[in-house]
């Protein structure tokens, strides 16, 4: 393959200043909650509300844990792919079984388009009484299937997390959606949240058990790169992203763009920030940290710089530890666990509630709240409630939650490397500082809480909120979005390997993983037996 992939023009292709209607498929494995899933619907809305077709495939939705509009009929979401092959085989082979099902969810797609598209309109659910973007977003989906085959040409796949199927829909991607008789392009474009290859977990277990755990990764690292390069256009969550991006697969992925997550602006009642109301534990200055109970968040950096201020300055004030939680997840237990006794040993009187009544009934007393797995509605009357925002992990991808606090109008202190570098001004919306000088943290919070006047924080959060609107908005993501794939779809794609060079090596790598994972299997069986 080539070291880099050029995008040359064609003649008779150039990109339009008004974008030609689209029929976009996104591809994603797992509807959940999280920030993947809440970009790829946000992605999706917005491209309705311009007026593309969208269709949503997924292997796994359960509709009582999942956002609102994956369920509500707003998205043409289809669960597809989710009958042979299970999530994992005894708590492991997840990344196997995650390429196995997206593989046979393109099989189904595959079939479903191969019966032809239905003649008889899929009946919409009205929007006379649901409001703002939903409303608008299924009268977009009437207005798109009325005229589906006049205002449709072109086709995308839109795939993010696991790019097993993009070098199938890139070598069938004709057969597959032109079954329907229309004509047009396809292209694919792949949205890279962070390289897989660079989430593993390689260093669990003794020294056997990591050499079987490379050599059982290998295959997938490789096939990685590969599968992703065999898109037209790749685009990730931020620079430093991209700059990661860049260092594991080189340049055959060609130029990369960034297309950053965003938050709901709609959201934000007659765009005021409610900033300084201290409509929460009885006026009680909140210092607010959220982010999932994982150690890899490093929450131990807010207790200790709230613990630096000193029984004086702590007066009146309280640090919240809000963020996912699941009973079922162990490192979610032990680390919440492993907070709750730092705070004790620096002598700090702690609390934790797993509900919202149980919250606010807590004591002044209380210098250390935890709070377990908070609702969407409490976490905004968090964050419209609090002083500061502490966001406390070190090298974030791209971090969602201090664009959800600029956007309640709360100032923001993060750590100086990662996304936060891109979506934080310095002095202006917020403070970044090295998450290695506790002191540094303490001083800025000491500033926030005594030094600060109440119309300084307050002009920080309306700059916080301009900032947002402009950049981190699902309007600012969908031009973004909607120039990127219009961009794709006006160039010539690039070269990629043959079929049959991809049969041949389709063929190895399955074979690999087969040994592989027989090996891995009988090691662990003979571990489980001694």
């Amino acid at each position: 393959m080539p070291s880099s992939i050029s995008y040359p023009p064609s003649a008779s292709l150039q990109p339009s200043e008004h974008p030609q209607k689209t029929n976009i498929i996104f591809i994603h494995p797992d509807l959940g909650i999280g920030g993947a899933e809440r970009l790829i619907l946000d992605a999706a809305l917005a491209l309705q509300l311009r007026g593309h077709r969208v269709t949503i495939y997924t292997s796994h939705r359960d509709p009582s844990h999942c956002f609102e509009e994956a369920r509500d009929g707003t998205l043409d979401v289809r669960v597809r792919g989710n009958t042979v092959f299970p999530a994992h085989v005894g708590g492991r082979l997840h990344v196997l079984m995650a390429m196995l099902r997206q593989l046979h969810l393109v099989v189904g797609l595959v079939l479903e388009r191969r019966r032809g598209r239905k003649k008889k309109k899929r009946r919409v659910a009205g929007g006379e009484n649901v409001g703002g973007d939903q409303a608008e977003c299924r009268k977009a989906r009437r207005d798109q299937m009325s005229a589906e085959e006049a205002g449709v040409v072109d086709d995308v796949f839109v795939v993010d997390q696991v790019p097993a199927c993009v070098p199938v829909l890139r070598l069938f991607g004709s057969e597959i959606l032109r079954g329907s008789g229309r004509q047009g392009r396809e292209r694919i474009l792949f949205y890279c949240h962070f390289p897989d290859q660079l989430l593993a977990r390689r260093d669990e277990g003794g020294l056997l058990v990591r050499l079987v755990k490379g050599l059982y990764r290998y295959p997938f690292d490789w096939f990685e790169g590969w599968a992703i390069s065999a898109a037209d256009k790749v685009v990730a969550n931020s620079r430093f992203t991209c700059g990661v991006i860049k260092e594991v697969f080189g340049n055959r992925l060609g130029d990369v763009r960034v297309l950053y997550p965003c938050v709901d602006t709609s959201a934000r009642k007659d765009g005021q920030s409610l900033l300084g109301q201290q409509s929460l534990w009885g006026g009680l200055k909140i210092l607010l940290s959220i982010n999932r109970f994982e150690r890899k968040k490093n929450i131990e950096l807010a207790i200790r710089a709230y613990h630096g201020l000193g029984k004086s300055h702590r007066k009146g004030t309280r640090l919240v530890v809000a963020g996912g939680y699941d009973n079922r997840v162990q490192e979610n237990v032990q680390y919440h666990r492993e907070l709750d006794s730092l705070a004790l040993n620096l002598g700090l009187q702690t609390a934790t509630s797993k509900t919202v009544i149980s919250a606010l009934s807590i004591p002044e007393s209380i210098d250390v709240l935890f709070l377990l797995s908070v609702p969407s509605a409490f976490k905004q009357t968090l964050l419209s409630s609090s002083t500061l925002l502490l966001y406390t992990p070190s090298h974030e991808h791209f971090g969602i939650v201090p664009v959800e606090a600029m956007h309640a109008g709360l100032p923001v202190l993060a750590a100086n490397t990662g996304g936060p570098l891109e979506t934080i001004l310095d002095g202006e919306t917020g403070w970044l500082r090295d998450a290695s000088s506790v002191e540094d943290w303490t001083g800025v919070i000491k500033k926030v809480l005594w030094d600060m006047e109440t119309e300084q924080l307050h002009k920080m959060g309306k700059l916080g909120q301009e900032r947002v609107e402009q950049n981190f908005s699902r309007q600012a993501m969908g031009d973004k979005l909607e120039k990127e794939i219009g961009e794709m779809v006006a160039l010539a794609r690039p070269t990629f390997m043959s079929a049959q060079q991809v049969f041949t090596l389709v063929a190895v790598i399955g074979l690999s993983i087969s040994l592989l994972a027989r090996i891995a299997f009988n090691f662990d069986m003979k571990r489980r037996q001694i």
